[in-house]
């Protein structure tokens, strides 16, 4: 492979960078305890289903950020700056009900000449699909033909066009609410916990992002003993432009705490936690754990 092609195939993740940096990024970060998340893994590869920790997260930030419309708005203006709902948000909004939340998901995959490169695939409906239509999603994405994923023609006319005129019809194909969501989703999830990454932070264009490092087994403390725990670093990205440090904690709460007391169905693959909404409080520190799916 020819440097001048390998930087060809990395011509649209330049776009993306150069256009990102009017954004002003600020870095949460949590620890999970993973463990109800992960006996449920676990009984489902007992039965020869495999889950991954990225669709757990997918389903459990979709429904938090289906209940923080505050979350889903995009940062416009540049002498007169101004926040506008994402039309998801305010379709839903109208109507009266929440949701309209897809998800943009880092995908690391081989160009057309072998090269590495970021692709993006985005995931409608994350608030209402089942965690098992996630992962079918997620699944096909990992594994399709990278030509054969959504938007793949417009990257490979990004990486054709000269560089100027690139960056151009990058500008302009994001500008619109409309179709900066249908291209960069609601929020946004990178993962690197595949590798020995705990800690990582990116920023995906959106209100949020999500950044997956691994999950490996820590000390916690439950019952004021120590215990062994499978714990995750989940790092957010939030724009500062849209969000206040406040209200992106309030994310980030409420998706650890969907993930830790996670209520999964183990004998089959819907995996749909009992709660509604997502706010029941996490089990840490102290606080005693029942056995999986038995509630506090």
């Amino acid at each position: 492979m020819s440097g001048f092609a390998g930087d060809r195939a990395r011509r649209h993740t330049r776009y993306f960078l150069t256009w990102t940096r009017s954004a002003a990024p600020v870095h949460l970060g949590a620890d999970v305890d993973m463990t109800r998340v992960e006996e449920h893994r676990a009984a489902e590869r007992a039965a020869g289903r495999r889950l991954s920790v990225v669709s757990f997260l997918l389903y459990a930030a979709g429904r938090v950020l289906a209940t923080h419309p505050e979350a889903r708005r995009l940062a416009r203006g540049g002498l007169w700056p101004r926040t506008v709902a994402l039309p998801g948000a305010a379709d839903d909004a109208a109507r009266g009900v929440a949701g309209g939340v897809a998800a943009k998901l880092a995908l690391d995959r081989r160009g057309p000449g072998g090269e590495r490169v970021v692709l993006t695939a985005v995931l409608p409906r994350t608030d209402t699909a089942t965690l098992t239509e996630i992962q079918e999603t997620v699944d096909r994405c990992r594994r399709s033909d990278p030509a054969e994923l959504p938007g793949a023609a417009a990257v490979r006319l990004l990486d054709r066009l000269p560089p100027p005129i690139g960056q151009l019809a990058f500008r302009l194909g994001v500008r619109a609410p409309a179709a900066r969501e249908r291209r960069l989703g609601t929020f946004a999830v990178s993962s690197l916990g595949h590798r020995a990454v705990d800690v990582f932070h990116s920023y995906g264009g959106t209100a949020v992002t999500f950044c997956v490092g691994r999950v490996t087994d820590r000390a916690v403390v439950r019952d004021g003993h120590l215990a062994a725990a499978p714990v995750m670093r989940l790092g957010l990205t939030f724009d500062h432009r849209v969000l206040d440090g406040a209200a992106a904690a309030d994310v980030l709460d409420g998706v650890v705490k969907r993930l830790e007391d996670w209520h999964g169905d183990l004998s089959g693959t819907r995996g749909e936690p009992r709660d509604g909404a997502g706010i029941r409080p996490a089990r840490t520190g102290d606080r005693p754990r029942g056995p999986l799916g038995t509630g506090p």
